[in-house]
């Protein structure tokens, strides 16, 4: 062979080399969640009957892990010597440089080599596998991979009490989030919709509270919420026996996941007392939600149901609610106030915290920890107990800066019931906006801590809860694919999270979502649109993107509907005054979204000062007194920045700084009835010349029910032929505690 040809043949295998290397890269960048490290190579694993040999591995545990690999290869087998090729080695290790779930991987041509020192990084490492089998064209590309979990508690939490959901879809579930390499099931048993546990000890949890004479929640709670028993024609509901229980149980930790029920305590027992009412304050049916801690048999009744959930979880943690307590029965109960006095309690919050302490240490006597959501700190937290914080952080801040430790799931990132596109497109959920890259943007470590404080932050959850979830199908298209953007927050190391690198990924595992019979939104069926108000200039830029890939972005801006012939969105788009801009979304050639339209505007109240007769809340106070005159729409999301609630009267003063003629006025409310956010009841708008004397110029009166589905926004606003330099706008609502009237800006035109 001529030197010539050496060198051009040295020249094709190289480049072969290097096609396979960048080829297997790609693939390496699509796993979800990222390993911590990677090292590529080239050429593939292509034995489709490997053997599988296992070292230092218990039989019990060779079992699952060859169950899990028969998942991969259908005709695996055991292996009793270890084969020179084609082979699967499995090793639980005593490396001291591994630790707990964390495992080292090394494909070759010839063999897949496992190490981890313990079962849950055995299982990830096979996950692993499992998933470039998905995402590889031709067997299992070569690469070395050294991983670990940034999280020892990586949870997933779903409301069965609402509706309920079948033992075969739990399973199901189960085997996706071991996928993903979630190793916490938070199974959310009762509530006060309905009980989903047999207890033996009482069997009316299960023959009467767990069942509803309604087809669904809705009819349920806005209607006279009762219960029935569980022969009644009309009984819908369901439980899970003891046995159901266990094979769930032993279901999941073949996966590695551990499974955490939660039985409320003392709030949400509505359908506890309907059924067992002496443990009330009142002692009937129907008259509290909360029991009565005043009575020392209720403490003995909670202990009886805690003994048999004990017995049946092998969980080191049981989670006993404790949020949303009414406190009202508490204060008209003479045996409540009673042992306030008694126990030297200093209020209802303590009464509270004198219950919860009680069970924690009834608890701890079981071998057990107690988990409860953020409300068990107040009135004093339990000594060992460890804190789910949902309203907000500050419950998982403060929990940490006391030295315990807490589990970080706040619903303004992780409710998986909330809208994760555009409300109109999505089937119905409580309220709220949460796209995928919300959930995959949250830091769950507050950088206000120590770095002590910090590792009393030992992991993250998101949680569905179903009140408006009636359907597997339903909950499904909810849970995914956030679940996957929730699995990087709990693996991945906050400095090599990427959403460039992520955004393709998951847009990838929908294949591999759908292959497993999950029904997964299909990562948005909208564009997403950003303002940018120059102030300065006068102008608003527009931008458009999409989540889902690959896609084109195409737009009008003469009222036409967009068709694969009108223009491509490429880069922003500037507004000197207003636009009427109309987008969809094409995929080869094919509009496959609803056209959304856009309406930028530069009005005449942008910069102008807002005085505050009433305050705004200040839980949503958005951009503070800049808000409503700052030129940004709210979006999707009452929680946005851009939208400001009150959950007072609004009464706000706007001054145009000169008299202005004003032809229209918008003012645009937000109305979603889960989460209590309302249109007012009226609106009234005056106007004035020097900031003293005021005219009414409009009266406007909602038409629109409080009970009304969706997410709803309504212009209460004025047209006509005005001048004046001040404008007093205020908005009225019916006073219910807990409720809320948001606006995102007062347009002037």
């Amino acid at each position: 062979m001529t030197s010539i040809k050496k060198i051009f043949l040295l020249f094709v295998v190289a480049t072969f080399i290097i096609s396979c290397s960048n080829k297997n890269a790609k693939v390496a960048e699509l796993l979800i969640p990222q390993p911590a490290q990677t090292e590529v190579k080239s050429g593939s694993f292509n034995y489709e009957t490997p053997s599988v040999y296992f070292t230092n591995v218990t039989d019990t545990n060779k079992s699952n892990l060859l169950e899990l690999i028969k998942g991969i290869y259908p005709e695996a087998t055991e292996a009793t010597a270890e084969d020179a090729s084609g082979v699967i080695r499995i090793t639980q290790t005593i490396d001291s440089t591994l630790t707990s779930e964390s495992y080292r991987l090394n494909i070759t041509k010839k063999s897949i080599d496992i190490e981890a020192i313990d079962f849950g990084g055995l299982i990830y490492a096979i996950q692993t596998v499992a998933q470039l089998q998905y995402l590889a064209e031709e067997g299992i590309p070569c690469m070395q991979i050294t991983d670990t979990p940034r999280f020892a508690y990586r949870g997933m939490h779903l409301d069965v009490s609402r509706h309920f959901f079948s033992v075969e879809f739990i399973k199901k579930q189960l085997d996706v989030m071991s996928f993903y390499k979630m190793n916490r099931f938070h199974w959310h048993l009762t509530d006060g919709a309905g009980w989903r546990i047999e207890i033996k000890k009482y069997p009316r949890l299960t023959t009467f509270a767990a069942w509803r004479p309604y087809n669904n929640w809705k009819e349920f709670w806005f209607g006279e919420r009762l219960y029935c028993d569980q022969n009644d024609e009309k009984a819908k509901g369901g439980y899970y026996t003891q046995e159901e229980i266990k094979e769930v149980i032993a279901y999941a930790q073949k996966l590695n996941i551990t499974i955490i029920p939660e039985i409320e305590i003392p709030g949400h027992s509505d359908e506890v007392l309907a059924a067992y009412p002496e443990y009330s304050c009142k002692g009937k049916p129907y008259t509290s939600g909360e029991m009565c801690i005043g009575n020392e048999n209720t403490y003995t009744f909670l202990t009886n149901i805690l003994s048999e959930v004990c017995e049946l979880f092998p969980s080191e943690y049981i989670h006993i609610g404790g949020d949303e307590a009414d406190h009202k029965n508490w204060k008209e109960c003479s045996k409540c106030q009673n042992l306030i006095r008694k126990q030297g309690l200093k209020d209802e919050h303590e009464l509270q915290s004198h219950l919860i302490k009680r069970i924690e240490s009834f608890l701890n006597s079981k071998g057990k920890q107690m988990i409860g959501w953020d409300e068990i700190i107040d009135g004093g937290l339990s000594p060992n107990a460890t804190v789910m914080a949902w309203r907000g952080e500050a419950g998982g801040i403060k929990a940490a800066q006391m030295g315990h430790d807490a589990i970080m799931t706040p619903g303004n990132w992780l409710y998986f019931d909330a809208y994760q596109d555009n409300p109109a497109t999505e089937p119905e959920a409580i309220g709220g906006y949460l796209p995928l890259s919300r959930v995959y943007s949250y830091e769950p470590v507050p950088d206000s801590l120590t770095v002590e404080e910090k590792s009393h932050i030992i992991g993250v959850q998101a949680n569905l809860w179903t009140e408006y979830i009636q359907t597997e199908s339903h909950a499904e298209y909810m849970i995914y694919p956030r679940l996957l953007a929730l699995s990087e927050l709990c693996w991945c190391k906050a400095e090599t999270k990427n959403w460039e690198r992520f955004l393709p990924a998951a847009n990838r595992h929908l294949d591999i979502l759908k292959a497993k019979g999950i029904n997964a939104h299909q990562i948005s069926n909208s564009v997403i649109a950003t303002e940018v108000v120059d102030i300065e200039k006068q102008t608003i830029e527009l931008s458009f993107r999409c989540d889902k890939m690959p896609v084109e972005i195409r737009y009008t801006q003469d009222g036409t509907e967009p068709t694969k012939e009108s223009t491509q969105y490429k880069k922003p788009i500037s507004v000197k005054d207003s636009a009427i801009i109309k987008v969809a979304i094409f995929q080869n050639d094919k509009r496959i979204t609803e056209v959304q339209t856009f309406t930028p505007l530069y009005h005449k109240a942008i910069g102008k000062k807002v005085s505050y007769n009433i305050p705004h809340c200040s839980h949503y106070v958005a951009k503070g007194e800049a808000t409503l005159t700052d030129g940004y729409n709210g979006g999707a999301s009452y929680g946005d920045g851009s939208w400001q609630g009150f959950n007072k009267d609004v009464d706000v003063v706007l001054d145009m700084g000169e008299v202005t003629a004003i032809k229209e006025i918008e003012v645009n409310f937000m109305q979603q009835a889960g989460p209590w956010i309302w249109f007012p009841e009226y609106v009234d708008i005056y106007m004035s010349e020097d900031g003293e004397t005021w005219r009414k110029v409009k009266h406007i009166d909602n038409d629109v029910p409080r009970d009304t589905e969706g997410m709803l926004i309504k212009n209460f606003g004025f047209t006509g032929d005005e001048t004046c330099r001040y404008i007093r706008y205020t908005a009225h609502q019916l006073p219910k505690q807990g409720a809320y009237m948001f606006i995102d800006e007062i347009k002037i035109k």
